[in-house]
């Protein structure tokens, strides 16, 4: 056991060593500052694209969290790089909060206040304000936090609505992207929320964060989950009720281990218990999704036993967390096998061999004959190396937690 985590762990570094150093080599904005908001899946890089606030946010937290693991200062450059350009350009000046995406030259291009890029704003800003005590990052975090409590926090049915309006008003497409529901209310942004709220109280220990934590815990635990299944619904209106039966296996997994960690941040010894069991039950309810080869299914339509046949990046790195994560609440060795298998799965299927970092994904086609018995062909989905969705954050985070989280079982 201690070999297979000793290798584990090595891997990890070197992966995290080589998906920044494509960070570093082909996304810097030589001409307009920041980083490039676009690179497509031949490695051509889209000058005139526009640059979204997730991306920069992630690329913020990236490098701030790559520092705080392995002290290289040049990482911290690139941080600093990230920060100055998200505070120069990205957050609104006159009616606070983040905008979803400026031009090339940075100027304001999609004003509307997405509630889930203002939670990576503040979720990269905590982290970046760990490695350097920046005042202006902490400041920046706390008046985010504010506005999406004073705009989107529901104080009759609990949870936070969405999105507005540059004014941080109504809005009627509240939709993240394309593929979503408009709907009042999506598990996903209030991941994301529960994910910063926590990297926030644990550099500003103000008791009404500790109090928000724990009621998106809450939500999770009695809207979002559903516990005949330990799948998640993905949107509901105001009321919570579920207005989408899709099953999101990589949120689901990621969903395990965030909803765990936050607990054990506020220090909540029944949260702690209560969501250890949730991470385990929610863990082998993915198992549904996951393919003889290791990978992970991106998603499932259960009305029509539709699964949709394509293993997406981000999914692999949660499922390699997530499953790490059950195996340290159980010490059952089954759990640990499927993270290594994920691992494998990337390795020998979204590595982009020959440009660098990882592909958006990979479609399956057909499983033919081998030696080993049979094996899925794959093709890799021609979609941005770099953009608006494509950053550094799942994989570059999945790295940095495995080497944390072995680091600790080798103290025990």
């Amino acid at each position: 056991m201690k070999t297979i985590l000793a290798q584990y762990k090595v891997a990890m570094q070197e992966e995290l060593k080589a998906i920044l150093d494509f960070w570093m080599t082909h996304t810097v904005d030589e001409s307009n500052g920041g980083f490039i908001g676009q690179i497509d899946y031949n490695n051509k890089i889209i000058n005139e694209a526009p640059k979204g606030a997730v991306l920069n946010a992630r690329i913020l937290w990236s490098f701030s969290a790559a520092y705080n693991l392995t002290g290289n200062t040049i990482y911290l450059g690139f941080a600093e790089r990230a920060f100055n350009y998200i505070v120069t350009y990205f957050i609104d000046k006159e009616y606070r909060g983040v905008y979803w995406s400026v031009d090339h030259k940075g100027q304001p291009l999609d004003t509307k206040k997405q509630v889930y890029a203002q939670a990576f704003t503040i979720y990269a800003l905590s982290e970046f304000y760990k490695a350097t005590k920046n005042p202006t990052a902490i400041s920046e975090a706390i008046d985010l936090y504010d506005v999406i409590n004073k705009y989107s926090y529901d104080k009759i049915n609990g949870g936070y609505t969405e999105a507005f309006t540059r004014e941080w008003d109504i809005i009627a497409d509240l939709r993240l992207s394309d593929k979503d529901a408009n709907e009042k209310k999506s598990m996903n942004t209030h991941l994301h929320l529960l994910e910063a709220f926590t990297a926030l109280y644990q550099v500003w220990q103000y008791e009404p964060v500790k109090k928000k934590i724990a009621g998106l815990a809450q939500n999770f635990m009695q809207h979002i989950i559903d516990p005949a299944t330990n799948h998640q619904y993905l949107f509901f209106d105001e009321q919570w009720n579920p207005k989408s039966n899709t099953i999101s296996y990589g949120h689901d997994i990621e969903t395990a281990w965030l909803l765990q960690e936050a607990a054990e941040v506020v220090g909540d010894a029944d949260l702690i218990k209560s969501t250890k069991a949730i991470a385990v039950s929610m863990s082998d309810a993915v198992k549904n999704g996951l393919d003889n080869d290791g990978g992970l299914w991106y998603e499932y339509e259960p009305a029509a036993h539709h699964l949709i046949k394509e293993k997406h990046m981000w999914p692999q790195a949660e499922a390699m967390v997530g499953y790490f994560n059950a195996w340290q609440n159980t010490a059952d060795k089954t759990y640990l096998d499927i993270s290594l298998a994920s691992w494998q799965f990337v390795q020998q299927h979204i590595h982009d061999k020959q440009n660098g970092e990882w592909f958006w994904g990979v479609v399956g086609t057909h499983l033919s004959a081998c030696a080993a018995g049979t094996a899925r062909t794959y093709i890799p989905m021609q979609k941005d190396k770099v953009g608006i969705w494509k950053c550094p954050y799942h994989n570059s985070r999945a790295c940095i937690e495995i080497i944390k989280r072995i680091t600790h079982v080798e103290k025990l």
